[in-house]
């Protein structure tokens, strides 16, 4: 058994996919800010990039062992940090939502640091548990686990970032060792809640809802809750095959699209390159996620496959909701599409975690 850490050990290659989407990102945040107050956010995407790959190469150096252990600490903090978000005064409150800290000029938001401790505090849980049969105290546990961050980010409200927790849990679950039976009354018990919750009309705000049915028919409310999807439909159908080109998509420069450079950046980029382009794209991500999944396949202990199939778990479910949201197939949730939307919040917590991929497939031979 090898015990020295080489950086041959690094997954270059996943790193290679990983800059050529940010190059793409980069590209098209320019073309779709051109004409928008939105101009300069190509640069500001540069440099959070450059402090992810920094991040990454830290994180990737630190045994995940190390990480796992002090993981409570981060949840304690982070929780805090959520319930500290609701109140007035602290919380900064922006487009009708309590998400954020702010901190000098920066805005510090918990929930996205909070999907890397979860996807830690999930894999610490269940490994600890040593991949056995699972009993119901030990799932209840794991639902309050989560439950409790994914509470308080309800409240503030964010609907997309909380979903993002559930894929974390389920596939710890998964490869923590629950069984058939107990997943099927799981399933079931969590349809009735979904469909209580929503017949009481307590769970969701009315834009909420608004929302999640309008994806089903968007023409009942063409100028309100459908518009999103529809500009959105009207931009990927324009660009065709092979897309208008650069810095040409009517959708886009005419800023028919809501915020084209986040959330609809797909949108913006369909149109501008097409059907060929959005295929190329999906390729990049899908081997993004198979060298993840290979590099879960070849890790030296549970705690390692869980970490990382837990971010390919949170990265699959932001990819499919706003790639599938984009082309009217799911609800307008406000996820961004991983390494290509702006945002520095979800540009380090994706660097992050390919960090700490890299620091388990880094120790795949360690003793």
């Amino acid at each position: 058994m090898r015990k020295l850490i080489s950086v041959r050990d690094f997954d270059w290659a996943l790193l290679l996919i990983v800059l050529l989407l940010c190059g793409i990102s980069i590209m098209e945040i320019h073309s779709a800010t051109l004409h928008t107050k939105y101009i300069g956010f190509d640069k500001k995407q540069v440099a959070w990039v450059a402090g992810g790959l920094l991040a990454m190469f830290i994180f990737a150096k630190i045994d995940y062992h190390k990480l796992i252990d002090i993981v409570p600490w981060f949840y304690g903090f982070f929780t805090f940090a959520l319930a500290a978000v609701l109140v007035p005064g602290i919380g900064h409150k922006a487009l009708g939502a309590r998400r954020w800290i702010k901190l000098g000029p920066i805005l510090f938001q918990p929930s996205e640091w909070m999907k890397l401790v979860m996807i830690l505090m999930v894999a610490r849980y269940f490994a600890n548990l040593g991949g056995r049969s699972l009993s119901w105290k030990e799932i209840f546990k794991a639902f309050a686990l989560v439950g409790v961050p994914l509470l308080l980010i309800l409240k503030q409200p964010d609907l997309g970032t909380t979903l993002t927790y559930v894929p974390v849990l389920i596939v710890g679950l998964f490869l923590g060792g629950i069984n058939v039976k107990q997943a099927a009354i799981l399933v079931t018990a969590a349809l009735v809640l979904v469909v209580g919750g929503w017949s009481s009309g307590k769970l969701l705000k009315p834009y909420q809802k608004a929302r999640l049915t309008s994806f089903i028919n968007p023409d009942n409310d063409p100028r309100g809750a459908g518009y999103q999807i529809l500009q959105a439909k009207i931009a990927v159908g324009a660009g065709g095959i092979w897309g208008k080109g650069t810095e040409k998509g009517t959708q886009t420069q005419g800023a028919f699209i809501p915020i084209p450079h986040a959330d609809f950046i797909f949108a913006a980029f369909c149109e501008e390159h097409g059907f060929v382009g959005a295929i190329f794209v999906l390729l990049l991500y899908f081997l993004v996620l198979m060298r993840l999944i290979q590099n879960a396949q070849t890790a030296a202990d549970l705690a390692g496959s869980l970490i990382i199939m837990g971010i390919v778990a949170a990265l699959t479910f932001q990819i499919m909701v706003n790639v599938g949201m984009v082309i009217g197939f799911m609800p307008v949730t406000g996820i961004p599409l991983p390494l290509m939307s702006y945002g520095g919040s979800s540009v380090l917590f994706t660097f992050l975690a390919l960090g700490v991929a890299n620091n388990v497939r880094m120790r795949r031979f360690v003793n």
